[in-house]
């Protein structure tokens, strides 16, 4: 037993090395001028100097694109938390085969490649004859991001108390009352991790975003990535700027992890 216990936390490790190790290497990294990685020239801020005082080479390229990707992001993920809680809400008052075949559907956005779904999209807004641009973008990250939300509303949903809903309507609440006061405070906690998935989400997306944009020239990190590696090499100031959005997202999950802790102790 205790030889399969060493084994299991061995293996454990390995996996969080290979999970964290590019991370941790692009994170070093930033933190010297070479500008191929791995080439390590001295303990230095400059590309970070370089990032903030728009120094470095199309410095106003990579801020549109970070502006862009920030902004998609922040609409689509606040849209798909919306859609998604209704949602949640809707499927988990259906019964039966119907609820079973919702949340299957539900599902299959999560599972289908993204590529299919990008190029579905832009199909499906040439056939419309929507102009392809911020619009689309928006409008296609929302679609894969509002079944990340109602996958993490649904269990909050289950642990709540059937009937307080129904006592709010029973007590003199009008149904939006009774949504506002009460299933919006119990299912905060799913709607918030859904948002800062579908914000992840939003934030990581490629093949959909590059099948959506159309030929405005909209460019978000990804697409700028992908535009710039291309051309034979990264701008090494993006070394520094994906070791920021890294500790941003790790420093919220940490603050969200502790203060659901702290709940929990506190109703314990």
């Amino acid at each position: 037993m205790k030889g399969k216990k060493i084994i299991a936390k061995a293996y454990l490790w390995l996996v969080l090395l290979v999970l964290y190790a590019p991370i941790a290497f692009i994170v070093i990294f930033s933190f010297t001028e070479a500008k191929s990685l791995g080439n390590w020239t001295g303990i230095s801020t400059q590309l970070y100097q370089n990032l903030f005082n728009g120094s470095m080479q199309n410095a106003s390229g990579l801020m549109s694109a970070v502006k862009n990707t920030l902004l998609i992001a922040l609409a689509a993920s606040t849209m798909a938390t919306l859609l998604g809680t209704v949602a949640a809400i809707g499927i988990y008052h259906l019964h039966g085969r119907k609820r079973g075949v919702m949340t299957f559907l539900n599902n299959i956005p999560m599972i289908n490649p993204d590529i299919i779904t990008g190029v579905s999209l832009f199909l499906l807004f040439v056939f419309l004859g929507i102009s392809q641009g911020y619009l689309t973008v928006i409008l296609a990250h929302i679609t894969f991001c509002t079944p990340y939300v109602v996958l993490n509303v649904m269990p909050k949903l289950r642990q709540m108390n059937p009937n307080i809903y129904e006592a709010a309507l029973d007590l003199g609440a009008t149904p939006s009352q009774a949504l506002r006061k009460v299933l919006v405070p119990a299912l905060r906690p799913g709607m918030i991790s859904g948002f800062i998935l579908a914000f992840t989400m939003s934030l990581d997306d490629f093949a959909v975003t590059f099948f959506t944009r159309g030929t405005i020239g909209l460019d978000t990190l990804s697409t700028y990535i992908y535009a710039d590696a291309r051309k034979g090499g990264l701008t090494p100031e993006l070394k520094p700027l994906m070791s920021i959005i890294f500790l941003i997202i790790l420093v919220v999950l940490l603050a969200i992890n502790i203060r659901q802790s702290k709940q929990q102790q506190t109703k314990s």
